[in-house]
């Protein structure tokens, strides 16, 4: 397996890596509104660093179904403040963000290693802004989007077609000069999929990480398709449906899991990999 090059660090991905959610939004669908200050935030980056981190990965912009538009000013007013004052720390930073504007500023600040991005680099520039930059790269596939993305998604076959959306955009990547080892793919579990499609990507991780030609990135921490399979409306009380879900990711060969609870996921993955190095 080679190594993900993130920026100011290469990170070995032989071993599942946790990435800790901080979202410095008042709405987000878990924590909106709990860490939108950048005292509370920088407090709640340290817990999850504390809990085992492997990767930060900062927010200012809810992509959460029916979300409002939130203007690129505001979402930097949000988020370069707290990677400026994480950047010191020795941990890579991730960006999570659509806006090319929001990606530039960012980098020009040195203060972001990767560009997880849940539009797969398709705002004017981002792609080769990101490709000349020295920071790892997320390409997220989603159907539709945040105001209308749940709205009845339809697919022939799911693995397929975000497969190949993947790998088509991990293809323009490369024809940009961005090195394979800086690329991740993430299927985009709830965006613009039913619970069925969402089940189907995670069965077929393995065949999805073939057809996208990347490691894969995966975030499914607390959403709804696990309330719809728990019966749990309230986010906060998913954990361990989480946790599950992380694992049975990491099974089938998720690089890089995507979650709020840290700590628990962490444990999990332990445990899992003692009984696989016990073999």
């Amino acid at each position: 397996m080679q190594p993900f090059v993130c920026g100011r660090f290469t990170l070995d991905l032989s071993r599942p890596l946790v990435m800790g959610i901080l979202n410095v939004t008042p709405d987000s669908f878990s924590d909106g509104g709990r860490y939108d200050r950048l005292d509370v935030a920088l407090a709640r980056a340290e817990a999850l660093l504390a809990e085992g981190a492997d990767i930060l990965d900062i927010g200012g912009e809810s992509t959460r179904p029916g979300a409002p538009f939130v203007s690129s000013e505001e979402e930097l007013q949000r988020v370069l403040p707290v990677l400026e004052k994480l950047a010191a720390l020795n941990v890579p930073l991730s960006l999570d963000t659509r806006r090319t504007s929001v990606m530039q500023a960012a980098l020009q600040a040195g203060a972001v290693d990767l560009i997880n991005d849940v539009s797969a680099l398709e705002d004017d520039g981002a792609l080769a802004l990101v490709a000349a930059a020295n920071v790892g790269i997320c390409l997220m596939h989603k159907q539709g989007n945040p105001d209308n993305m749940q709205h009845k998604p339809i697919y022939q076959d799911v693995v397929e077609e975000v497969g190949d959306y993947l790998a088509r955009r991990v293809a323009l990547c490369r024809e940009q000069g961005v090195a394979a080892e800086r690329l991740l793919a993430d299927p985009g579990f709830g965006f613009g999929k039913t619970l069925q499609h969402n089940l189907d990507l995670l069965r077929e991780l393995p065949r999805l990480e073939a057809l996208a030609g990347a490691p894969l990135l995966v975030g499914m921490s607390r959403k709804s398709m696990l309330g719809a399979i728990t019966g749990e409306p309230q986010p906060d009380q998913r954990l361990g449906a989480s946790v599950a879900v992380a694992l049975l990711a990491a099974q089938r060969g998720a690089k890089i899991i995507r979650v709020h609870d840290v700590k628990a996921t962490r444990q999990a993955l332990q445990v899992w990999q003692a009984l696989a190095d016990s073999e």
